[in-house]
């Protein structure tokens, strides 16, 4: 600028640019909402679709991006879609391609919200919800009408831990020309590659193992299709979605060590899981690494890995004061939902009340196991297994 500016003004306008060719680990982080455009041209051209450039803050900037495009080659997909939660990750696929008459299939143990929000969608906009047995598998051709347009799947189960036959179940909705989607928060996209399986969709909660701090809320859409892509991302800029830069950059930030700490947490799962199996307080361990889990034969053949969530049924002779009370006596484990940051957690769950079938199962509590020394936390839940009994 060659006119003189006043003080005030000076504080917004500089001529200062930095130097390029800074280089770091750390990817920029990006603060916007507005963006410049070069000139009245560039700005009549924008196209907020195209991620070659940029348009307002809402659709991206360099920080997004850049998430975007590394949790996209995770998972072996070609696009994603950030949102501000897990759950708006589903709502944004539910709204891009559901309408007035359509179907929707939802497996049984599907997690919890996913389940309200089916039943609102059904409630207020005359979308029909219907769900399935999560192990139904080939099976759900039976269940396919005309009108559906969307088949729900998670694998396994949040709380009861189906694991459910996702090739099966991909190959009968291809066939009547159904999208599959996946919620697979539960294996961080390293411990199962959704779409050489055949789904369509796969929704992250970012919030768990990626960044892994028990600090960030995000979810994520991932696709192939281009075509399908296109209409999940109407549903984002109908919907209004955006993540703030510094949440983004935190999730970056637990990329590099996401396979360690998923192993992690794997390994001292599976010691804490074994253990409780051994107890005689346990009637059952739900845990899809081991055999008598439902479904375990297609977590073997389709995962490599397990993380840190299972659940475990207490013998039918506990009451659920009992279980209620063992939960309050653990010291290490945290009472609280969500998985994948360092510390422990637990949670007890009303499992009739929120799955068919389940009445007569016993008390259902599910443990996320964190980065904690395994041996001390068999201590933690061995003196509060001793709560159960307490008078």
């Amino acid at each position: 600028m060659t006119t003189k500016l006043s003080p005030q003004t000076t504080l917004i306008h500089t001529d200062y640019t930095p130097p390029a060719g800074f280089g770091a680990f750390p990817p920029a982080i990006h603060h916007a909402s507005t963006v410049f455009f070069e000139n009245v041209a560039a700005l009549r051209s924008g196209d907020w679709k195209n991620k070659t450039a940029y348009t307002y803050g809402l659709h991206g900037t360099p920080t997004t991006f850049t998430l975007e495009a590394r949790l996209a080659e995770i998972e072996g997909g070609r696009f994603c879609l950030l949102a501000p939660s897990g759950l708006a990750a589903i709502t944004m696929v539910d709204f891009a391609l559901l309408k007035t008459g359509d179907d929707i299939l939802l497996p049984d143990n599907i997690y919890h919200p996913n389940r309200v929000l089916g039943n609102w969608l059904q409630e207020a906009f005359g979308i029909t919800a219907r769900y399935y047995d999560p192990l139904v598998g080939a099976g759900i051709a039976a269940l396919i009408q005309p009108n559906t347009k969307l088949v729900w799947t998670e694998s396994p189960g949040s709380v009861s831990m189906e694991v459910p036959d996702l090739p099966a179940i991909c190959a009968a909705a291809k066939a009547e020309g159904v999208v599959v989607a996946l919620d697979n928060t539960w294996s961080a996209g390293i411990a199962l590659r959704a779409f050489d399986l055949g789904v369509d969709i796969v929704v992250q909660a970012l919030t768990k193992y990626q960044s892994g701090g028990a600090d960030v809320l995000m979810g994520a859409v991932i696709t192939r299709d281009e075509a399908l892509h296109e209409k999940l991302s109407n549903s984002h800029m109908r919907l209004g979605y955006g993540v703030g830069a510094d949440d983004a950059y935190l999730v970056m930030r637990g990329l590099p060590t996401l396979k360690l700490r998923f192993e992690a947490h794997d390994a001292a799962a599976r010691k804490v899981a074994a253990w409780l199996k051994a107890r005689p307080e346990i009637a059952k361990v739900l845990h899809p690494a081991f055999e008598d889990c439902p479904g375990h034969a297609h977590w073997q053949r389709d995962f490599t890995g397990a993380g840190g969530l299972f659940s475990v049924l207490f013998d039918a002779r506990y009451t659920e004061e009992q279980t209620d009370r063992f939960v309050d006596a653990l010291q290490l484990f945290q009472i609280g939902y969500s998985w994948g940051g360092p510390n422990s957690l637990c949670v007890p769950y009303r499992i009739g009340a929120i799955r068919q079938g389940w009445g007569d199962a016993g008390i259902l509590v599910r443990f996320n196991i964190g980065l904690e020394e395994p041996a001390d936390l068999i201590a933690d839940i061995e003196q509060a297994l001793g709560q159960l009994a307490a008078a």
